[in-house]
């Protein structure tokens, strides 16, 4: 194998080639940016964190793909992933996904004691995830926490607390993953019956949709919870409206559960992370006209 195909193999493992993950865990993170730093985030810290993001995220695919290394042959979606079609070994795959965190907790050293404490949290919950799926009814909502746990470390470093809001904001994340999430796992519905592995879409049955409309419902209710609670004005609400109408948009995509748009509706939720970032962003730049 040449070094050119070893790397694509990697940057597959690390599932660069999606960005989607990435999106989906920088949105909270920069949503905790600006809130924490009222519209002016420290240029150093925002980078640190977008950085850390990619590699948190790069580590934790690795890792998922480890702990599923048996299972994933046998799902017609995770098949040919690297590690289940034997291109990468299991030790090549820890070896990645520790230099990948090794390298993010390098980043954020110039920062203060209580994110580098809190980095060790983060850093277990990224590892132990992709174990959750053996004995969680609902390991997604295990994945909101590790997806969001950059919520109460950038409040970490530019206030160097974690005040009620931010843990707050940290449980609308994790509504949010548990709703977009349940759309993804619904595209493995069957497959994931058959090798025993547990997903809110198990769990959760033929009540899965009405799950995945209070998540969302919840996740918008502790967002507002935040803007009342900082005086947030019309601009942030505004982005809260247009998140709720992406998210009836989702709830039409996965009417019929049909797969394609299930994933479709997983893919759209960008737009909804983007939507209530746009709604921070725009109140803090009216309010420091």
């Amino acid at each position: 194998m040449t070094l050119t195909e070893r790397l694509t193999h990697y940057e597959k493992l690390m599932r660069l080639d999606k960005p989607i993950g990435i999106l989906l865990l920088m949105w909270p993170t920069l949503w905790a940016q600006w809130l924490a730093s009222s519209g002016h985030p420290h240029w150093l810290i925002l980078w640190i964190f977008v950085v850390g993001v990619v590699l948190m995220r790069s580590a934790g695919c690795v890792i998922n793909d480890y702990a599923d290394r048996n299972f994933d042959p046998h799902v017609a979606r995770t098949r040919e992933r690297p590690l289940a079609a034997g291109k990468v070994s299991p030790k090549e795959a820890l070896l990645l996904a520790a230099g990948l965190s090794l390298l993010a907790f390098l980043l954020i050293l110039p920062l203060n004691a209580l994110v580098l404490e809190l980095s060790v949290v983060a850093l277990f919950l990224a590892a132990s995830y992709p174990f959750t799926k053996r004995f969680l009814a609902v390991p997604q909502a295990y994945l909101g926490i590790a997806f969001g746990f950059g919520i109460p470390m950038s409040y970490a470093a530019l206030r160097g607390a974690v005040p009620l809001e931010a843990w707050v904001l940290l449980g609308a994340n994790i509504f949010w993953a548990i709703a977009y999430d349940t759309e993804y796992a619904l595209v493995d519905r069957e497959d994931d019956l058959k090798i025993g592995i547990k997903t809110s879409a198990i769990t959760f049955g033929r009540h899965d949709l009405v799950a995945i409309a209070l998540c969302y419902a919840a996740t918008l209710g502790l967002l507002g919870w935040v803007g009342w609670r900082l005086e947030m004005g019309v601009a942030f609400y505004s982005g809260l409206a247009v998140a709720a109408a992406i998210a009836l948009y989702h709830m039409k995509l996965i009417r019929q559960r049909d797969p394609q748009q299930c994933f479709r509706a997983f893919l759209h939720n960008t737009w909804f992370g983007a939507a209530v970032f746009g709604g921070i962003a725009l109140h803090f730049l009216l309010h420091n006209l």
